[in-house]
């Protein structure tokens, strides 16, 4: 018979977002006892893994898709990751230092580099604006064998790579020296969660588990859990995977990101040092709709299918997406991108936007490098949802799905998940300590 075992609060995931929910509990709020699940045998397996995402802490300055608004509310949550890894000492170890651009190639580009840079000098003054002579000294094969006007805003030497994988584990760690009842419980997939008077029960192929609270963050899987208990039902979900090429050659040392064409839902394909793979250089991602909700594990045909939830809503929202031109050969071109046998010589197309000496024979698919993002449509307003989602059902219970740029707003996110919990439980919230040590940091170290 199964053991009943109660927590405070549950949380489902162990990925960025559901570590860092744990470790913010554990250290900012008076919340006792912390129940983390996770379906994997390891923290961190599936997107937020290393090789999971594009390792990029998103600030806002070099993503050209950002409004300005936009951009100061990222900085801000991206000021927590950095803040929190030099609190641990985690610089150079989890967290690296490079230089950044975004890159405007040709004459229409380059003026509007030049433009942004005005409007944004403001809110990033590190950033500089740096013209083709300028670049052909940073990053010479940005220039080598191009013929057209180039330049790009950038920093150099930021902190701007991390392994959210690893942060992710320091995370639980982190939460287990909080001295509080923290129960870590890996291998424990949840098909099933019901409320049970003033609690909800949480079942697993292993246990039953009460939490007076629930936090879950399980990618897509947090929109099927919501389905079954009747909630979410105006959301689907659209999983978009992505995948990368590797260089053979160090051909960067920089991040370089390009202009994105505000037609397109999904990021600009980018370059970048790739801190697991030493001495190698990714180039991507791609972006294509595949029938599954995790990346590189089983089929799961029928909770794709699930989530989706298709009905004339969700035909409504991809008939408006296909009808454009520009976004329908993207999505041809990005399907082509995955063909093996074509798909390195279309897609060196594409890195010679920034590298225009590569070609297709220096270039390597990434085998199972890249992850699956839950991007929501919203089917009560027939749109693509391009950022987080929650479902607060103010009762006890959140779930979430956050692409990205989730996993450098974890920090952010998880304060506003803790606020919600401990307003639900009666519990307290350390503001100005994690506003201290996070937000607007001194010089607190703690080793």
């Amino acid at each position: 018979m199964k053991k009943e075992i109660f927590y405070d609060i549950a949380i489902i995931g162990g990925g960025i977002s559901g570590t860092s929910l744990l470790y913010t509990l554990a250290n900012y709020s008076n919340i006792n006892s912390i129940l983390l699940l996770e379906k994997y045998d390891d923290i961190a397996t599936l997107n937020s893994n290393g090789l999971g995402n594009s390792q990029t802490l998103h600030c806002g300055d070099i993503e050209t898709n950002y409004t300005l608004q936009k951009a100061a509310k990222v900085k801000r949550t991206a000021a927590m990751v950095e803040n929190y890894a030099k609190l641990y000492g985690y610089e150079e170890k989890y967290i690296f230092k490079f230089t950044k651009m975004a890159l405007g190639v040709g004459d229409e580009e380059v003026a509007y580099i030049k433009k942004r840079y005005d409007d944004f000098k403001e809110l990033y003054p590190y950033m500089e604006f740096w013209d083709k002579s300028r670049l052909n000294e940073i990053e010479p094969m940005l220039t080598y064998g191009r013929k057209e006007n180039i330049a790009a805003m950038g920093a150099k030497e930021r902190y701007t790579a991390v392994n959210f994988g690893e942060i992710s584990k320091s995370f639980v760690q982190n939460a287990k020296n909080s001295n509080k009842d923290i129960e870590v419980c890996l291998n424990e997939e949840v098909y099933h969660i019901e409320k049970k008077g003033t609690k909800f029960l949480i079942s697993t192929m292993k246990e039953r588990y009460f939490a007076d609270y629930v936090v879950v963050n399980a990618g897509a899987h947090s929109l099927l859990l919501a389905h079954k208990m009747g909630y979410g039902l105006n959301f689907s979900c659209l999983p978009i995977g992505g995948s990368f090429y590797y260089t053979k050659e160090r051909v960067l040392n920089s991040k370089v990101y390009t202009v994105q064409n505000p037609k397109l839902p999904f990021a600009a394909i980018h370059g970048d040092p790739d801190i697991v793979m030493d001495s190698k250089v990714r180039f991507g991602p791609t972006a294509l709709a595949l029938p599954k909700l995790e990346r590189y594990h089983g089929s799961h045909f029928i909770e794709f299918l699930n989530t989706l939830n298709p009905d004339e809503d969700v035909l409504k929202v991809f008939y408006d997406l296909l009808k454009d031109k520009d976004i329908r050969d993207y999505i041809l071109k990005n399907f082509m991108y995955e063909i093996p046998g074509v798909r390195k010589s279309l897609f060196a197309k594409e890195v010679k936007k920034i590298i225009p000496a590569v070609e297709a024979d220096d270039l390597v698919y990434a085998q199972k490098v890249g992850g699956l993002r839950p991007q929501v449509i919203d089917k009560t307003n027939q749109k693509l949802l391009l950022g987080e989602a929650k479902i607060d059902t103010q009762k006890g219970i959140i779930f979430n799905m956050t692409p990205s740029p989730g996993a450098t707003s974890c920090l952010d996110n998880a304060q506003k998940d803790a606020l919600l919990a401990c307003r639900f439980l009666n519990k307290k919230f350390d503001m100005k300590k994690f506003e201290t040590r996070l937000v607007n940091q001194k010089e607190e170290v703690l080793l």
